[in-house]
């Protein structure tokens, strides 16, 4: 019999080249593939909700895998720990049917962003945010970001490696906040184009650093080429993954690095009209 196992995973992806297997390189799928298969006793392929590009983080990314061998969900998640090295933690599993897929069933996705202000690069957590040594405009960015909102296209956030069919894709909350020392660009999107997130947090630092005077007028032109540069990876998070028919797959995991800060809002996955883009 063939059973499908979906799995809740964490990783620190900073020695990580992305989520995706890539031949003769380290990634989340190769290392999570090769503890499966140890646990499993046959060879296992899983598949993700979404793709995280090399030095992206998650708090709650989705796999998903096939296999013959009948395992309760603890010993998936105690086995696959045991094999795994320790930036990458499967931190919950559950049995779900065999037409559940992780990217396509899934109705939107939550991505953090976190910049630091610190004089002084921190030796410790120096790759969990983009660390900056001047006071950001949280009142300007935020109120700027609000043109993001609803569906646009988003040729002017979409880095030229992508190969999505289209530009479009709607974004149903957008928010900045301040923690402290921490700034945070909260995104719930129906899906996202390659690195079209630290697309967007590169636009904000360059408009709270007066470079950039008007966002809406940067999404109008749609042209990458007139766009502030990419931002770090460091600070970005895969956070949650909003499943209808799997409330216990859609958990929002707060980054350790806020989790004593942030006070961010709890989502359902009905929280939202289901836009489904062509990706």
């Amino acid at each position: 019999m063939t059973y499908q196992i979906a799995l809740g995973v964490e990783y620190d992806g900073t020695q990580f080249s992305g989520s995706q297997s890539q031949a003769g390189r380290r990634t989340v799928q190769s290392v999570l593939e090769t503890a499966l298969s140890r646990v499993a006793d046959e060879e296992v392929r899983i598949g993700f909700a979404g793709r995280t590009d090399s030095g992206v983080h998650a708090t709650h990314q989705v796999g998903c895998f096939r296999t013959n061998a009948k395992r309760a969900d603890s010993a998936w998640i105690r086995g696959a720990n045991t094999y795994l090295p320790e930036d990458v933690v499967v931190h919950s599993c559950h049995e779900v049917d065999m037409d559940f897929d992780p990217r396509r069933s899934s109705k939107w996705r939550r991505y953090l962003y976190v910049y630091g202000e610190q004089d002084v690069l921190p030796a410790i957590g120096r790759n969990l945010a983009t660390w900056v040594n001047d006071s950001l405009d949280v009142v300007r960015m935020h109120e700027q970001s609000q043109c993001l909102l609803g569906e646009h296209d988003f040729s002017s956030f979409r880095a030229a490696q992508c190969q999505s069919i289209s530009p479009r894709r709607c974004i149903h909350a957008i928010s900045i906040t301040r923690w402290d020392e921490l700034v945070v660009l909260d995104v719930v999107a129906n899906a996202y184009l390659l690195r079209m997130v630290r697309n967007i947090a590169g636009a904000l630092l360059a408009i709270s650093r007066g470079q950039v005077s008007d966002l809406a007028e940067l999404l109008k032109n749609r042209d990458r080429r007139l766009a502030p540069p990419t931002a770090r990876s460091d600070g970005l998070y895969l956070c949650q993954i909003a499943y209808e028919d799997y409330p216990f797959l859609s958990a929002f995991r707060i980054p350790p690095l806020l989790s004593s800060k942030a006070e961010l809002p709890v989502l359902s996955p009905t929280d939202f009209i289901d836009v489904r883009p062509e990706i």
